[in-house]
């Protein structure tokens, strides 16, 4: 039996999971900020190996025996928004962290709780002052801290940091979480307020952005397993992997211990494939797990909606320097890719479309149970005219309703309803027999999204009317899309969302050929 194995929940253990170096390419730009007594910040999307790493870095500083070293989780104190309970409550974590990691005792022995604004910097003092060597501190989910405890803790760690010279302090801190430098700020005030020239955040000298694996890492990790268990992964399962995942750590793992135990059921002489990889992944996004609901929480919030439903329809964003924009980055749900904005990976993005459609596809299920995928198969092939004439008719008898579900659903993405519809609506017609490919990046002014049957492949393109000469560009992205999936036809369809209108003017099918290709056109 195998001594070790993926992991995807908490922290990875030498000795007990597979795992890459925590510390690889970053021991050096982390020990320079150390030795020259800088206070930093480091951030990564959740599950990036935040705390894995802060671990690994502890148990190297203590080792080499220049510095004491301790990890601390505020996690705990994150329900105190009340300095006069969350406060305490850190000092409190800390000496319990002391504790537990063996390092000499005497924090905040004498600590005068009723001093909320002094008594964490008073215990740092008096701890330091007693130790032979400088402290470390590395404060995992500092960014869970809220409004006034938050806002206390770091005036404190200030009013240390620029009193060094006169009593003792902790001689590097590292601020560690999701978010960036700037988040803090953002999540403590609003845009219009300030905190004064004795801003807490101006002691911070960087922000560190963990990274994703890269193909080479993952191929180490995979084989890892494989010197365990001579259970070999196939040439293309990395590739396809890190092309799903684009490296995300927990997914990597995730889809690794899913064809492991789930799919092979542990069977060693079973060699891990692309197909296994592919049914990991389905097979992840249907439990959605804890990784991914905490994911799809984050779908809720404005700052987050503001840039994912433009996301989905490729419409732009006023301002990729944004806050919204920058903090829905950090957290991990997009990325940019050659100019473009898309999901993080196509994993994600499967989700994000999955959670916001899903209560749609359901009810078309209970309510629409004619929408099955025999009544649309001819001679072995979808009829993806009849399937789409289908769609018609439905989001011209349902459009107003579901608009005005999704304006006030918990996540309410109103403005992006025909495209949810419409991928609820396929999704429930493929329900299983097939794939929906998603394509989605900001300032596209379109998305994409292709049906696959039985190795056929129907491109689909979404788009919102503006213009009839909008129209006339669509047709040439469509055209681009279907060169890139292999496809000699295509479908437009094209929302019209003109309530002057009337529905027979809206809705239409008519058939174009552009450069030997045939395109259908479609009003919705």
């Amino acid at each position: 039996m195998p001594e070790l194995e993926f992991n995807v929940a908490g922290p990875c253990i030498p000795g007990e999971h597979y795992m890459l170096d925590p510390i690889r390419g970053i021991d050096n730009e982390l020990m320079a900020l150390i030795d020259t007594k800088k206070y930093f910040v480091l951030h990564a999307a959740r599950q990036s190996g935040k705390t894995t790493l802060l671990q690994a870095l502890v148990r190297q500083i203590n080792a080499r025996g220049q510095y004491y070293a301790l990890y601390c989780s505020l996690e705990a104190a994150s329900v105190f928004s009340d300095p006069e309970r969350g406060i305490p409550e850190i000092v409190k974590l800390i000496k319990s962290a002391i504790t537990d990691q063996c390092l000499p005792s005497g924090f905040a022995n004498d600590a005068d709780y009723s001093h909320i604004t002094g008594v964490l910097k008073s215990s740092f003092v008096n701890y330091c002052r007693s130790l032979d060597k400088p402290l470390v501190v590395f404060f995992d989910e500092a960014d869970s801290l809220t409004n006034e405890t938050l806002i206390c803790f770091l005036r404190q760690l200030r009013d240390g940091y620029i009193n060094r010279a006169i009593a003792p302090f902790v001689h590097t801190i590292a601020l560690v979480g999701m978010r960036n430098l700037r988040d803090y700020k953002a999540h403590i005030r609003p845009d219009t307020d300030t905190l004064g020239s004795s801003s807490p955040f101006n002691i911070i000298k960087k922000s560190i952005n963990l990274k994703n694996f890269t193909k080479e890492e993952v191929a180490d990790l995979y084989m890892q397993h494989t010197a365990d268990t001579g259970q070999a992964f196939d040439v293309e399962v990395v590739e396809y992997v890190v092309e799903q995942t684009q490296g995300q750590p927990w997914l990597a793992n995730a889809i690794a211990c899913e064809c492991v135990e789930g799919i092979t059921q542990k069977d060693y002489s079973k060699p891990i494939t692309r197909d296994m990889a592919e049914q990991a992944i389905h097979n992840l996004v249907l439990a959605r797990g804890v990784h991914f609901d905490s994911l799809l929480e984050r779908l809720k919030e404005p700052r987050v909606r503001r840039i994912i439903q433009p996301l989905i329809m490729g419409e732009e964003v006023a301002d990729k320097g944004s806050d919204d924009y920058l903090y829905t980055k950090d957290l991990g749900l997009i990325r940019e890719n050659g100019g473009k904005t898309e999901p993080a990976n196509p994993v994600y993005a499967e989700l994000i479309i999955r959670a916001l459609s899903w209560n749609t596809q359901d009810s078309i299920k209970n309510t629409h149970e004619e929408y099955i995928i025999p009544r649309y198969i001819k001679d072995g092939k979808m009829d993806i005219d009849f399937l789409i004439r289908d769609f018609q008719s439905y989001w011209r008898e349902n459009s107003e309703i579901w608009e005005k579900r999704y304006e006030t659903d918990l996540y309410q993405y109103n403005e992006a309803a025909p495209h949810l519809v419409m991928h609820a609506f396929l999704r429930r017609v493929v329900n299983g027999n097939g794939q929906i490919l998603s394509e989605m990046a900001l300032g596209t002014k379109r998305a994409d999204l292709c049906v696959v049957y039985k190795d056929q492949k129907y491109p689909i393109e979404l788009k919102i009317l503006q213009s009839m000469r909008s129209i006339e560009h669509s047709q040439k992205q469509l055209l681009a899309y279907m060169d890139r999936v292999g496809s000699n036809v295509g479908w437009l369809v094209i929302f019209d969302r003109d309530t002057a209108k009337f529905w027979d003017e809206k809705i239409y099918m008519r058939k174009e050929s552009v450069d030997g290709k045939e395109i259908t056109v479609v009003g919705c």
